[in-house]
Parts: C-alpha cells; sequence; structure tokens
C-alpha cells in the first residue's frame, strides 16, 4: 500500500540531504519543452509533445511501450538530442549536449536499463566520474560513508563497499537510485525504478521521493504500475504513439481509467479465465534440487513467488545449468536427468528467460531478427542462412507478441525496454520448448502488453506447455496461476493452489510470519 503525505506542499523550500552531506538549493527549477519531436529510422517516437513541470513536484508520465516515455526522458536527461524542439529551465533556453551538461544543470536520470560496472564497488558506482580525492589519491572511506547514508535510505541490505557484480537485478537498482540521490539532482527522473523491486524495497523508495518533493526536487516519474502512480504522484502525463493525449490531477485519478487513455480503448478482462487445474504426471519435478521441492504438469501455470533475495531466479538458472546446482534431483517426464548448460536444458525442452535483458537475454547490437532467431539458428541451414526464413519468423512474433519496431534490421538497443522485453521472450519461443521458465516476463511491460503476455502464457499452457512464472506482482501471479509455489532464503517454505491463493497468504510465507 502506497500513502500519499497530505502535508506536503509544492512550494516547500528547497535543500534536501544527498550523497551524505546537506546541500542549499538556492532556486529550484521548473523544466518545460515545446514542440519536441524525435525521429529515429521509420519511426517517430515523439510528434510535438509540449509539458510543463513544476518544481517540488511528482510528475507520472504513463503510456504503451513505444509511447515516446523513455525517448521524452532521454532527451531531458542529456542522453539523445532531440530532432527539434526547445527545452526551458527556470524560464531559460538550454540545450543539453550530454549527461554531463544535464548533470550542470541538476538534472540526473535513474535508467531503466542498468548502467553499472559490476567489477567496482557499489561506492565506486555511486561517485563514477567525481571521486572523492585528497593529493590526487582516491579517499575511499568517506565515499564508502557517504554511499552507505544513502543505502539506509532506501533500506538496502547490502553495503557500500560490496562488488556490484555480486548484486541481484533488484540490489543494482537500487545502486542506480543512489547514484542519482548523490549527485544532488533538483530534477530527478525515475525511469521504472520499481520493476525489479520488492514491497517494502518500494515504499522505501516512495518514502524517499517524498522527502526529495518536500524539500523542492522535481521527480518525474514513470511506471506501468498505474495504482502506484496515482498514489505517490501530483500530476499524471499520458502520452500514446509519441504525442501528448491528457495531463490530469493525481488525485482521484482511475487507474482503469488511464489505461483506456494509454491504448485508446477500454481494457476488458485484464486477466483472462483461468482453464481448469491440469491433472496428469509432471513435466518437470525437482526433489530437494537446491532446496526446492516443486513439480508442473503440462498445461499448468505454475507461479514462484518470493521477496527479492528468496532464490527464485537462482533456481531457474540452476534448471537450465545457467549455475551450479546445489545437490537434488529434476526429472523430466519422470527420468532423472542431469542438466550442464542451456544446451542440455533445450535438448530437453526448457527454456528459460532471463529477468535480465540487457544482460543475459539479448545482444542489444544485433537486430530484432538475428535475436529472435538466435536460440535456434540450426533451424535456417547450417552452412548459409536462410535470410527470408529468419525475417519471416521474426514477423510471426512481431503479430503474435505485439512487438512495436519500425525496422526489424534495427539495433536491438534502439527499441524501448518493453519491446525488447518481448523479443527476449520470441527468442525462446522459437526453440518450441515444452517446458518454459519466465522470469519477470512483464517487467517494464505496458498494461495492455501485459494482458496480451497474460493471454499468450495461457495460450501457450492450453497448447500443454508447462509454464512456471517468477513475479514480484502478487497480482499477476494469482491472476494467472494454477499454483504458486512460495521460496524464502533459498528453499521452498509452501504451496498454494485454488482458494487458499491471496495476498495476504503469499506475503506470509514469503515473509515467515505465520503459516499460510
Amino acid at each position: 500500500m502506497v500513502h500519499r503525505d497530505p502535508n506536503i506542499s509544492r512550494e516547500t523550500a528547497a535543500g534536501f540531504t544527498g550523497g551524505g552531506r546537506q546541500v542549499r538549493i538556492l532556486h529550484v527549477p521548473k523544466l518545460e519543452v515545446h514542440n519536441i519531436v524525435m525521429e529515429f529510422p521509420a519511426v517517430r517516437a515523439l510528434d510535438g509533445v509540449s509539458l510543463s513541470f513544476e518544481r517540488g513536484e511528482v510528475h507520472g508520465i504513463v503510456g504503451e511501450n513505444g509511447a515516446g516515455k523513455s525517448t521524452l526522458m532521454k532527451i531531458l536527461g542529456g542522453v539523445q538530442r532531440p530532432t527539434s524542439g526547445t527545452m526551458e529551465l527556470d524560464d531559460s533556453p538550454i540545450s543539453l549536449g550530454g549527461v554531463r551538461e544535464a548533470l550542470r544543470h541538476g538534472i540526473a536520470m535513474i535508467h531503466q536499463e542498468l548502467n553499472l560496472v559490476d567489477e567496482l564497488t557499489v561506492a565506486e558506482n555511486v561517485f563514477l566520474g567525481r571521486e572523492v580525492t585528497k593529493a590526487g589519491l582516491l579517499v575511499r572511506t568517506r565515499m564508502v560513508e557517504e554511499t552507505d547514508k544513502i543505502l539506509r535510505q532506501v533500506h538496502a541490505t547490502f553495503s557500500a563497499s560490496d562488488k556490484v557484480a555480486n548484486l541481484s537485478i533488484a540490489g543494482k537498482q537500487l545502486v542506480e537510485i543512489a547514484k542519482a540521490v548523490a549527485v544532488d539532482a533538483s530534477v530527478l527522473i525515475m525511469d521504472e525504478p520499481t520493476a525489479v523491486l520488492s514491497e517494502p524495497e518500494a515504499e522505501s523508495l516512495f518514502e524517499l521521493i517524498a522527502k526529495l518533493k518536500a524539500h523542492g526536487t522535481t521527480v518525474l516519474y514513470i511506471s506501468h504500475r498505474l495504482a502506484e502512480v496515482c498514489a505517490i504522484c501530483d500530476r499524471i502525463t499520458v502520452l500514446r504513439d509519441g504525442a501528448w493525449v491528457t495531463t490530469v490531477e493525481a488525485r482521484g485519478a482511475n487507474p482503469a481509467e488511464l489505461a483506456r487513455l494509454m491504448v485508446g480503448r477500454p481494457l476488458q478482462d485484464f486477466y483472462p479465465p483461468k482453464t481448469a487445474q491440469p491433472e496428469g504426471d509432471p513435466a518437470l519435478e525437482l526433489r530437494g534440487f537446491c532446496g526446492a521441492n516443486l513439480a508442473v504438469r503440462q498445461g499448468e501455470i505454475l507461479g514462484l513467488a518470493g521477496l527479492v533475495g528468496a532464490g527464485r531466479t537462482e533456481l531457474a538458472e540452476a534448471i537450465v545449468g545457467a549455475r551450479p546446482a546445489s545437490g537434488g534431483e529434476i526429472l523430466i517426464d519422470g527420468r532423472p536427468q542431469r542438466i550442464r548448460n542451456q544446451k542440455d536444458a533445450m535438448k530437453l525442452g526448457i527454456a528459460y528467460v532471463s529477468e535480465d535483458r540487457k544482460g543475459l537475454g539479448l545482444h542489444l547490437s544485433l537486430n530484432v531478427i538475428q535475436n529472435v532467431t538466435m536460440a535456434n539458428l540450426r533451424a535456417y541451414g547450417n552452412v548459409v542462412l536462410n535470410r527470408k526464413a529468419e525475417s519471416s519468423s521474426a514477423e510471426t512474433w512481431r503479430s503474435d507478441l505485439d512487438i512495436r519496431a519500425g525496422d526489424f534490421h534495427s539495433e536491438v538497443l534502439s527499441i524501448s525496454g518493453g519491446n525488447q522485453q518481448k523479443i527476449a521472450i520470441a527468442k525462446w519461443l522459437e526453440t518450441k520448448p515444452r517446458i518454459l521458465i519466465l522470469d519477470e516476463p512483464t517487467r517494464g511491460v505496458d498494461v495492455g502488453a501485459k494482458r496480451e503476455m497474460y493471454k499468450l502464457i495461457q495460450r501457450l499452457a492450453a497448447e500443454g506447455m508447462a509454464c512456471i512464472v517468477i513475479s514480484s506482482e502478487l497480482p499477476e501471479i494469482l491472476g494467472i496461476c494454477h499454483r504458486t509455489v512460495v521460496m524464502r532464503e533459498g528453499r521452498v517454505v509452501g504451496e498454494l493452489g485454488g482458494n487458499e491463493m491471496s495476498e495476504e497468504a503469499v506475503m506470509h510465507l514469503a515473509a515467515g510470519v505465520a503459516a499460510a
């Protein structure tokens, strides 16, 4: 549950704690954009968008994938230059030539895609490019102390001295948030900051946003979680197909109405009706495998729930051989199997769609077609690839998953995060798996595309596929899964099915509060 503080005023005086020191902002700017146009090959990502962001305001930006949200934020953050249009900061025209220039103007951005150096520590990442030095030497103790202060604000469970490579995706997201807070920004852009955070971590972030707002910071907040946007924002702007649709007051805003404005049509039956609980022998069974006992049948959708750090992703990676298994047995169709790597898993008909689409799911420098067919190249020729067949297959997935990319020969890097997620799923569906493990399948995916994703998962199950869905969104787990297995501290602690499944029951098991 997200709470709004009614006592916070937009006109509160400036000055907030960032990077472990008290900062006084003499004049918090008001940010405006006028007739912003952004054109890419075959795609007009932004079509004359004009917006104004007040000082001390939390302003939500919502829209479907491809609506132009992230593109607009990248322009404001200095990552991209617009094709045309102007920007004003505190009534003065500005032109941002890069991220450093945006930072000099007090504009910082938390990107949807993580941008960290894994081999450095948390503190080294937070202070990257603005290291604290004395006599030419790094003052590591100062950087660690200041970083730890920020980490405590977001209730991180790791320290500033930990190496980023050892953190979970959620932990890395908290590092990105700490980086932005540490630069003392007067305009803070957050692109899907809670997509991989647990509910307690998200609540800590909302508390931090309230503090920043109370001290005059302008927060631009992008999220597909509409109830969350309505709860923490002051105003909400809807974009569709690169154009401004409307800006409304958040207080009293209706998530269902926002969804309709985003997609241009009403969304009925968000979760498709569940099919009957499948019977029969398990397609996949784990017996003490990495601390887990579970089974999933053909035609079944099994939810895997738990708090961040519960071990869900680690279990999924062990199943497909992406990390060593710590004992136990895995059975496919009742027969024990040894899976040493993902090639073994593919031969057995198991596919895993990683939550880390940038690091593990896709090759961002390759085009859409190459990414879609990458895991199944032998189907297109052993010596010379059949490019026409590859293109035809990619077009099929464009239709099935509503992948919005104007040119499939463009680099995946240039496509929105939600559409990258769809491409990562298409890549593994290309291998025609019998058992599909989806790790946070709707992370960064808009409401319309989520509904299509749920219909796709249900369709795959109806065709006989065994599906395991790992998700931090409990309504998603409860809305599409036949059963839910709950993990805590690296092991399965309970299973819920039918009328037993509820958010309270799952959270009791996940937190170890009481038996469900």
